[in-house]
């Protein structure tokens, strides 16, 4: 037989294996649908338990901005007696990186339990040296979704957890990252803006879950115990549940829980998020809440403040629609606002590492923490408040007339949303 049939046969194979690759792989997008007249204030057990979680009492809540929340999390760190785990996206090698690694690293030298589960692409400029010195050390350090032919189905797939765990006592949850420019107080360009939050009380238990989740699926090991899964009292008086579970033949939880508070909504919704790119089931929700009456506004940075502006110009590919349905959008022009929050009707709030975008909703590991506490949203609100002084409302007329190479890139990038 001739050379040409074998490399025909060679190439149904290969093309054969893509598509079970991809049909194995490709995520579950159902149009979910929701009829409910009660507040979203009386339904968390319905969020939970919609979310495969289960909504926790007794809890307490701190919100930290900027590079402060770098000060109170080496503290905890240098405080931990049993265990430490932390898990990130995002480590580039810098002052920052350093000063985490020393951290983790004294701790292990002083025979406390240290687990570093890292996302091997977000992660791959950490510094094999100070890698290396963690591991010397003593700290466990593992990489999620190495470039490796068994993970050939996943590489996509990436760990975007940003989740702290010390004693099992302590968590923390948000969307700082192991990178220079989350330093400072956003300042100014080259200073990011970013809100975490510091939890004790019972759902430890849950974020000490989520890690647990991906750390035993990379390395096999379980941990158990008091040092890891302590009794724990009550610290507060804050409801919530955390939200991370990506079922088969689902849609993930993030988007449930995302897409369900959004038709909830009576009263407001205000989203802060760096990389804003609504599917259309999503925007229609966003209409459908702007005709019951609900103030909807969106706060992101612009192209220019943005550390990837082709996420901007992807997201920008729908503006027109947006405010054609009446949801009031802000660019902030003066660095990257990275906090990726929600609040609804100044009752609930949603915080955590989930964009709003197909990416986050449907790929990624994410977890965003769902928290019933009136201070906890008005606190988050200022925040909106304090930087949608300084942004720019986009206006449907002047958003109509930008100009066709604009309009081109947005389309052009939009096609890559979710390998942006």
């Amino acid at each position: 037989m001739s050379g040409s049939f074998w490399g025909g046969i060679l190439l149904a194979l290969v093309i054969v294996q893509i598509l079970v690759i991809w049909s194995i792989r490709r995520h579950r997008d159902p149009s979910l649908k929701i009829q409910c007249d009660q507040p979203i204030s009386e339904l968390m057990p319905s969020l939970s338990g919609l979310t495969l979680s289960t909504a926790v009492a007794g809890n307490s809540v701190e919100v930290h901005e900027n590079g402060a929340f770098f000060d109170v999390l080496m503290e905890r760190i240098g405080a931990a007696r049993h265990s430490v785990h932390f898990e990130t996206f995002l480590w580039k090698d810098g002052k920052l990186g350093r000063r985490l690694a020393d951290a983790l690293i004294a701790r292990a030298n002083a025979g406390v339990q240290v687990r570093v589960l890292l996302d091997a692409q977000g992660c791959k400029k950490a510094g094999k040296d100070v890698v290396e010195r963690m591991r010397s050390a003593g700290c466990r350090v593992t990489f999620f979704h190495k470039k490796a032919l068994r993970n050939i189905g996943v590489l996509n797939d990436r760990d975007h957890r940003k989740i702290v765990i010390i004693d099992g006592k302590e968590a923390f949850a948000g969307g700082h990252c192991v990178v220079d420019e989350w330093l400072g107080n956003a300042e100014d360009g080259q200073h990011y803006a970013d809100v975490s939050i510091h939890l004790r009380g019972p759902i430890v238990h849950s974020l000490q879950g989520a890690f647990s989740e991906n750390w035993a699926g990379e390395t096999g090991e379980l941990f158990l115990g008091d040092d890891y899964f302590p009794q724990l009292e009550p610290a507060g008086d804050v409801r919530m549940h955390a939200v991370f579970a990506k079922p088969e033949n689902s849609a993930p939880a993030v988007k449930i829980l995302h897409h369900t508070a959004i038709c909830l909504a009576r009263r407001r919704i205000w989203i802060q998020n760096p990389y804003f790119i609504p599917e259309p089931d999503a925007i229609e929700a966003f209409g459908g809440a702007v005709k019951r009456g609900v103030d909807v506004r969106v706060l992101m940075p612009s192209t220019s403040g943005s550390d990837n502006p082709m996420v901007q110009h992807a997201g920008h590919r729908n503006f027109e629609k947006l405010l054609e349905c009446g949801v009031r959008l802000y660019e902030y022009p003066h660095t990257l606002l990275h906090q990726k929050i929600m609040t609804v009707d100044g009752v609930w709030s949603a915080i955590g590492s989930s964009n709003f975008d197909d990416r986050s909703f449907e790929i990624n590991d994410e977890i965003s923490l769902s928290i019933a506490d009136e201070a906890l949203a008005s606190r988050l609100d200022a925040i909106f408040e304090k930087y949608v002084q300084r942004a720019q409302e986009i206006e449907l007329q002047a958003w109509r007339r930008r100009g066709w190479w604009h309009k081109l890139k947005d389309n052009t990038f939009y096609l890559l949303n979710e390998l942006l």
